[in-house]
């Protein structure tokens, strides 16, 4: 279990994140379109697993927009945006924004994601959301960085995930 905060207020998730080099563990998630998505469906690629509370937050709807710029420096790396928010919210968001580099997933259907990253809320006033974290794994599906952001309220540290990016991209 990690203690982070909201507002500066003590809250916790339900586990730890995926240690470096540990394969990440499989998901069910749902795409904008309705179709469900696992692990293998992105095999061979390196990820950044951007996981976030709501898209309907003001952090949340950075981060999303900041990944969709920078990873278009990265040459082939995906971003998976995971919350708990409904595929068509995530649509929606994407639209508006004109996200189009950034790849949502939802909860919709496998609820286990949460759980199975250590990043399901389990306490506060945010209980049953998932914490704001950064997986980055390389092509191979072996963590390469992790990041529990400390305050929920906090963008995450960009500069590194993409470090992290880049030097899973230059082993491949």
């Amino acid at each position: 279990m990690a203690t982070i905060t909201l507002g500066g207020n003590p809250v916790h998730s339900s586990g730890e994140l995926p240690g470096i080099g540990s394969r990440l563990p499989d998901f069910r998630l749902t795409r904008s379109d309705l179709s469900d998505v696992s692990l293998a469906d992105f095999k061979g690629k390196v990820l950044v697993l951007n996981i976030v509370p709501s898209l309907d937050t003001g952090v949340c709807a950075a981060s999303a927009r900041a990944f969709n710029t920078r990873i278009k420096e990265t040459g082939g790396a995906l971003v998976l945006t995971v919350s708990r928010d409904l595929p068509f919210a995530q649509r929606r968001f994407c639209e508006a924004e004109g996200i189009d580099a950034v790849i949502t997933l939802s909860e919709l259907r496998g609820r286990s994601f949460g759980e199975d990253y250590g990043v399901e809320l389990v306490d506060g006033p945010m209980a049953g959301l998932l914490a704001r974290a950064v997986v980055v794994a390389d092509a191979a599906g072996r963590v390469a960085y992790v990041e529990q952001v400390p305050e929920i309220k906090q963008e995450p540290d960009y500069a590194k995930a993409l470090a992290a990016v880049k030097a899973a991209s230059a082993g491949y």
